[in-house]
């Protein structure tokens, strides 16, 4: 029999998609995965068991749109605690992570060619399904500080001048990914007021916000702003595990109800229940605990940078989060070594992967949330190493 073809039923948005098991090298920085040593699998194993016996038999039903009720109020408390975020359970929607979060809220809010705005490094995956909805990603000039408010101003006003319509800004504020960088009170300040006065909204993505090792918190965006103009993303996948695929998001009710349109259903009840009362118990001291085994891993990281590649190379030093940032000097081509550097066993993403105009030929994210610090220390050796074989170090 002749094979069906499909070809001239596809939605014209569906891109062709070729992603099979994540290939991993030996060492690996590619991808910000956390420190398995760390996950607290008998804690949830624990609590799973007692939630069960509470509320098992409740699994026979369908969970409600919006996510397991108790859960709901545990990250409210959670954010009114940590994040000086007046909200209560019915603000909340949890999600299948902080991607379905964020997807929900660009499909509710985008027509094809609209601008949505990002750092101009920006995560990836975001900006994959910014575009899978025919948005223009513009990004918007960075500094050490975090966006910078001159540059916001203007990207919205030129943009505005050119027949545009400037849908949200995308921001990642607290240990940016990838560039690495919290962003500080006052610029927070200055791009709240920014977009206030041009009415547009900010999407502030969380997510790695637990994840300090060092320095002080900063409030987040959301706690600034009374108008509901700041919608509001964040995740226990960097808590916990990304395996268990739980994040939320915190918006108007109009917001969230355009949202839940773009929502199958409920987000698993067996994760929630597990989740729930292993955090209620454990939440804090959990953290605390991840934060110490990735503090040792960044400083390791630093300091191979520093013994292999001196000054050659620059590289952020990160308060938190998963990865740092690295720049070799204009016109070292990464992107074209990626691959190859891939198959000799040091995994990098290069960042013209993160970059909405392509930029960052010569730029690398480097992760050190999975390996061990010894691991670290000598894949950052074996990438000096490659590098000098395919000639990127030069002089």
């Amino acid at each position: 029999m002749t094979q069906f073809n499909y070809d001239s039923l596809f939605a014209a948005n569906a891109p062709i998609t070729t992603r099979g098991a994540n290939r991993n090298a030996r060492y690996d920085f590619a991808v910000a995965y956390p420190d398995p040593d760390t996950l607290p699998l008998e804690g949830l194993v624990d609590s799973l068991r007692v939630a069960l016996e509470r509320e098992g038999r409740d699994l026979a039903y369908y969970p409600v749109a919006a996510g397991y009720p108790p859960l709901r109020e545990l990250v409210a408390d959670k954010l009114r605690r940590d994040r000086e975020m007046d909200v209560s359970a019915e603000d909340i929607i949890l999600t299948s992570g902080s991607g379905e979060a964020i997807n929900m809220l660009i499909q509710a809010l985008t027509d094809p060619g609209d601008v949505l705005l990002t750092e101009e490094y920006v995560y990836l995956g975001t900006m994959r399904q910014m575009r899978l909805w025919s948005a223009q990603v513009v990004g918007v000039k960075c500094d050490d500080q975090g966006l910078i408010p001159e540059a916001l101003d203007e990207t919205i006003r030129a943009q505005t001048a050119a027949g545009k319509r400037v849908k949200f800004l995308y921001s990642i504020p607290t240990f940016q990914n990838p560039l690495g960088w919290t962003m500080t009170l006052e610029r927070r300040q200055r791009t709240l007021e920014i977009c206030q006065s041009h009415g547009v909204p900010i999407l502030e993505d969380d997510c790695y916000v637990d994840l300090r090792f060092e320095g002080e918190d900063v409030t987040s965006m959301a706690s600034m702003d009374d108008s509901g103009q700041v919608l509001y993303v964040g995740s226990m996948s960097k808590i916990i595990a990304p395996g268990v695929r739980m994040g939320y998001l915190v918006a108007p009710e109009e917001v969230r109800q355009r949202a839940l349109s773009f929502k199958s259903g409920g987000v698993n009840q067996f994760a929630a229940l597990a989740i729930e009362e292993y955090l209620r118990n454990h939440m804090y001291d959990h953290i605390d605990e991840e934060n110490q085994a990735l503090r040792v891993k960044r400083d390791a990281m630093l300091a191979a940078l520093g013994e292999h590649f001196g000054n050659r190379a620059s590289w952020t030093r990160p308060e938190g989060g998963l990865y740092l940032w690295l720049t070799m000097p204009e016109g070292t081509d990464l992107a074209g070594l990626q691959e190859q550097s891939f198959q000799e066993g040091v995994g990098y993403y290069n960042g013209t992967m993160f970059s909405p105009e392509g930029n960052g030929a010569n730029m690398a994210r480097l992760c050190f949330g999975h390996p061990t610090a010894e691991t670290v220390s000598e894949g950052i050796a074996e990438l000096a190493n490659i590098f000098e074989r395919h000639g990127i170090f030069k002089g």
